[in-house]
């Protein structure tokens, strides 16, 4: 539409004209963190070898001490017998003539950390004295100093507005009128921006209009360079540490460098602050070491006791040790996963939550479920078989629900989301049931967490809320329909070993949203075999309560099973109080509500 009334109008009206001169600053004294950006960003060179390069210039008298926080000079600084130094080099001759000529400016008042003067060339080298690498270090070196004693560069703003069918349009331009400190480091000049000249009023033909459309990308692997910018913002290292640490992180495999020296982290790497992540998320974060940093400065001002901070923080880093110490189980549980064959060997079985792609399923004990993704593993029921149920999607965290089945006859058969089993969404769920097992650091054990048939959401086809049937006689669980039982339909407790065994060979039996007005069980809905229907007249299908409804529970049978849960204290026989209730409910109606309440 906007497209449509710009094309239409088909003139660009000047509105309005602004002219400004602005300047670009030329840069402070060079330090040792941004020697290291620089050497990384625009020649290539590592931090580790730039220091090491560094050194040796300084070693050789060609360079200043190269370790140092302070791009200030001080006020006895010698610019002009440096400027000498450097004037019969043919790189830079012209410019530092003129400046010795004309007049150098002061360089901009910097940080003083009161350690040692910028770095500064303090002779002059050749490229066949230095060697490549040391000479183009060297080289950037003596062009960053004469910028700092340049004047700034100066250029012209102009920006035009123009309006057509209702909407506004910008134009900028740049012209350099002075290049200054950008003609000895031209990597930063203005890029000029030539427009024509145009007066208030002036109608401007419109050759075509184009609507654009693009879509953001994901940023990209971080860069040595920004790296060190991330470092120095927060504390992390010093002049002298920063190269050690960026080294280290690349000889212990946890990064690797890449074309334009940007570093992308390995498996190992991943692994390893995904772990801490899983324990402890401080331990991946700059706030601990930035405060030890901000505590020392402080102690130096004389503003803090240096004993009481030692204290605070030795205090604060055994009970984060002793925290993790007790957590290490996840730690091994990810470098397992990741690091074992088994990782390997894995078959892909059902989709993450989290990354939407196949988790690998490792069959050996103890069974789970590893994202090569999320780096994620979760644990699942032991001693039985797992598949896939029914690609059905969790409501609640997107995972794929899995089917878990027991050995045996009367063994049971339940679906549960692998996130939800670890991390159960639902408090006080342990309390509710008993069902839970959890270990000394109060997180669920292996081979215990919550399946779907402790699950309380009120939508989820396969929670407690739509599945659950009614209260469980031999103790404080809830009788489930097992969904997959056909043709041996039956109702499971999920909290003891009782089972229910529903009519035999019906087509299919399903919970309904209606409750019994007797005792407030649900409804189940049974669609009976054609052949074996003890409906009259051939029909099929029927609804009613199991406690209450007399067709239905004369075709029940209960009995114990095999269970996922250890019961204790109770044998396999029913109490003699159940067969009571059970036979109580069988002799009609007013027996029938007498046993009830």
């Amino acid at each position: 539409m906007f497209q449509k009334m710009v094309t239409s109008d088909g003139i660009l009206t000047v509105t309005n004209i602004s002219v400004k001169e602005e300047c670009k600053a030329r840069p402070s004294g060079l330090n040792t963190v941004n020697l290291l950006k620089v050497s990384s960003s625009s020649l290539g060179i590592g931090p580790q070898t730039t220091m090491h390069l560094a050194e040796r210039l300084y070693t050789q008298g060609y360079i200043s001490y190269p370790r140092t926080e302070s791009t200030a000079y001080p006020a006895s600084f010698d610019f002009r017998s440096a400027l000498v130094a450097l004037v019969h080099n043919p790189l830079w001759s012209n410019d530092v003539r003129t400046l010795l000529d004309a007049g150098f400016v002061k360089p901009k008042q910097g940080h003083d950390a009161g350690d040692h003067p910028p770095i500064t060339p303090m002779r002059l080298a050749t490229e066949e004295a230095l060697g490549t690498d040391a000479w183009r270090l060297y080289q950037y070196i003596c062009q960053h100093f004469i910028g700092t004693v340049s004047p700034d560069c100066r250029y012209t703003r102009t920006s035009i507005e123009f309006t057509s069918g209702g909407e506004t349009f910008h134009c900028v331009g740049y012209r350099v009128t002075s290049k200054g400190f950008t003609s000895i480091m031209p990597w930063l000049a203005v890029s000029e921006h030539n427009i024509p000249a145009f007066r208030k009023g002036d109608a401007v033909s419109i050759h075509k209009v184009d609507v654009y459309e693009g879509s953001t990308t994901p940023p990209d692997y971080l860069s040595e360079s920004e790296l060190i910018s991330l470092m120095e913002k927060n504390g992390i290292g010093t002049d002298a540490s920063i190269p050690v640490h960026v080294n280290n992180i690349c000889e212990r495999n946890y990064v690797q460098v890449n074309s334009g020296r940007r570093l992308v982290p390995t498996p190992l790497g991943t692994t390893l602050i995904r772990g801490y992540q899983c324990i402890d998320a401080d331990l991946c974060l700059p706030d601990i070491r930035r405060f030890i940093e901000q505590q020392i400065t402080l102690i130096a001002k004389g503003e803090a006791d240096h004993l009481q901070v030692v204290q605070h923080v030795l205090q604060q880093s055994m009970k984060k040790y002793s925290y993790f110490v007790k957590k290490i189980e996840s730690m091994d549980a990810l470098f397992e996963a990741q690091f074992s064959p088994l990782a390997d060997s894995g078959r892909l079985l059902s989709k993450c939550g989290k990354c939407a792609r196949y988790m690998k399923y490792i069959s050996t004990q103890p069974m789970r479920l590893y994202c090569v993704t999320c780096e994620e593993v979760y644990y699942l029921p032991q001693n039985g078989s797992i598949k896939l149920y029914k690609e059905i999607i969790c409501p609640l965290d997107g995972f794929e629900l899995l089917l878990f089945s027991m050995v045996g006859p009367d063994a049971k058969s339940f679906p549960l989301c692998p996130f939800c089993y670890n991390s159960p969404p639902f408090e006080g769920t342990d309390r509710l049931f008993g069902a839970l097992k959890l270990d000394a650091t109060g997180k669920v054990a292996k081979g215990a967490g919550m399946p779907c048939f402790l699950c309380l959401h009120p939508t989820c086809k396969q929670s407690m809320i739509t599945q659950g049937v009614c209260t469980c006689p031999e103790c404080t669980g809830t009788l489930i329909l097992d969904p997959v039982s056909a043709p041996k339909w039956r109702l499971y407790c999920n909290g003891c070993n009782f089972i229910v065994l529903l009519p035999y060979a019906a087509h299919k039996i399903a919970t309904t949203d209606k409750k019994c007005p007797t005792c407030d069980s649900t409804i189940i809905e049974v669609d009976f075999n054609k052949k074996t229907t003890p409906l009259k007249d051939g029909a099929t299908l029927h609804e009613g309560c199991i406690l209450c409804d007399e067709l239905l529970h004369s075709l029940i049978e209960m009995k114990h099973g095999k269970s996922f849960f250890i019961r204790r204290g109770r044998g396999r026989a029913l109490k003699p109080v159940t067969i009571l209730c059970f036979l109580w409910q069988m002799q009609g109606a007013a027996i029938r509500y007498v046993g009830i309440l």
